[in-house]
């Protein structure tokens, strides 16, 4: 007799734990899944000169396809034998707004030494919309 309510109790708690590990912590609300793409940059505003050490700082503007997209981050890379920046947007699988939506954002440049740069982000396919900047 002990036994069988031995087993008993243990079964009630088997399940009682397997019941409540099962819970969702999400309450059903699914978390949009998002897609990532560039963006082509329309403008780039900042100083043309600066100092050795001195942070620099550009707004960027770009345009997103729909009001839903978000900046995600600023990557790099190569048009050609060219090298670059571009801007990386986020934007959810479903959105309302398709409307194209200028928005902006700060690039900060870190010179390390004297000279002339070429802060460069892409503007198209196939060019870069390029800041000069010169370090003294």
């Amino acid at each position: 007799m002990k036994t069988f309510r031995l087993q008993s109790v243990l079964t009630i708690l088997f399940l009682a734990v397997s019941l409540l590990s099962c819970s969702s912590d999400d309450n059903g609300k699914e978390t949009p899944q998002t897609i990532s793409r560039a963006a082509n940059v329309t403008a780039i505003s900042g100083p043309e000169t600066g100092k050795v050490g001195v942070d620099i700082n550009y707004d960027i503007s770009f345009i997103v396809d729909n009001a839903c997209g978000k900046f995600d981050r600023i990557g790099n890379i190569s048009i050609g034998k060219e090298e670059g920046f571009q801007i990386e947007v986020t934007y959810p699988t479903t959105c309302g707004n398709e409307t194209p939506t200028a928005l902006h954002t700060v690039y900060t440049f870190s010179p390390q030494s004297k000279g002339t740069f070429e802060i460069k982000f892409k503007k198209s396919e196939t060019e870069f919309l390029v800041k000069k900047l010169v370090i003294q």
